[in-house]
């Protein structure tokens, strides 16, 4: 099997206190960060184990909170970039660790989902640590959540970005009508493709690839459909990819996420289009702002 796992532990703390996300509002305990750092090792164990079922994987870690700033992680990505059977091992970031490791990856498998957040970090301090991932060959995107507070500060750092570094834009949804039509315009200069992420798109009873070889591990090995969708398929460890694979149709009424609305078929042509190989890392064919 091709399967697409992400991954997420125990962590639910960050270094960055933006008021929009709730990844900030808690500080975990040392016990905590223990538990954590076994379950990325149990995972990371688990997936060496892989190429001798016969499957090959793609891993994205996106952990409720900042993960590169504790070592486990950092260390993770690099053997699992080292792993002949996993093709992608990628990482929702705010990119505030430092970067030296960087260079112990496979750049041919590893990428960056790198997350800007106007208010914690100065532009200047953020872009040089996107152009050391841009000098070391790392393939990483850019983007963040479009707040209208942020609009000035998002269009600045695109200017900044080189131009072959895709920059995108998550739509604010906690607010029903909250852009104008100027709004939009605006934030299309920045993602060309924003209108993909700004809509909810009906998914109720329609086909999905999540538990089928898309799945979502959280940390004690646990296995939903998605995040979204409170269901246990099952168990990572004790029943396998073979034994939790199973067509599934969506039990939510819409899909809003883009790791969740990505995996629908009726989606990919138009989405493949778009990102090319790249689908999981978020990574557009075509970059820059729009046209």
């Amino acid at each position: 099997m091709n399967a697409t796992v992400y991954y997420r532990g125990s962590l639910s703390s960050c270094n960055y206190d933006c008021p929009y996300c709730p990844f900030s509002k808690t500080k975990d305990s040392a016990d905590t960060l223990a538990v954590d750092r076994q379950q990325v090792r149990d995972f990371v164990v688990w997936a060496g184990k892989q190429h001798a079922e016969g499957h090959r994987l793609s891993v994205f870690f996106n952990p409720y909170g900042e993960g590169l700033i504790h070592r486990w992680y950092r260390e993770a990505m690099i053997e699992l970039s080292s792993m002949e059977h996993v093709d992608k091992v990628a990482i929702q970031t705010n990119l505030s660790a430092r970067l030296d490791w960087v260079e112990q990856l496979d750049a041919r498998k590893a990428a960056f989902w790198v997350t800007y957040h106007p208010g914690q970090v100065s532009e200047e301090a953020f872009l040089g640590q996107c152009m050391a991932l841009h000098s070391r060959g790392v393939p990483f995107s850019v983007g963040s959540v479009g707040v209208k507070s942020a609009f000035g500060a998002l269009a600045s750092l695109r200017k900044q970005l080189p131009d072959d570094v895709y920059m995108w834009v998550n739509a604010f949804k906690d607010k029903r009508n909250y852009y104008s039509e100027a709004d939009k315009d605006a934030l299309r200069a920045i993602d060309r493709h924003f209108d993909r992420n700004a809509v909810d798109y009906e998914s109720l009873g329609r086909s999905c690839r999540s538990g089928y070889d898309v799945f979502y591990v959280q940390g004690p090995g646990l296995v939903k459909r998605c995040y979204k969708d409170r269901g246990v398929l099952g168990h990572l460890y004790r029943d396998g990819l073979n034994g939790l694979s199973q067509k599934r149709a969506c039990r939510m009424n819409v899909c809003d996420c883009y790791i969740g609305y990505i995996h629908m078929p009726e989606l990919e042509l138009e989405l493949e289009g778009v990102y090319g190989s790249r689908l999981l890392e978020r990574i557009a064919s075509s970059v820059g702002g729009g046209d």
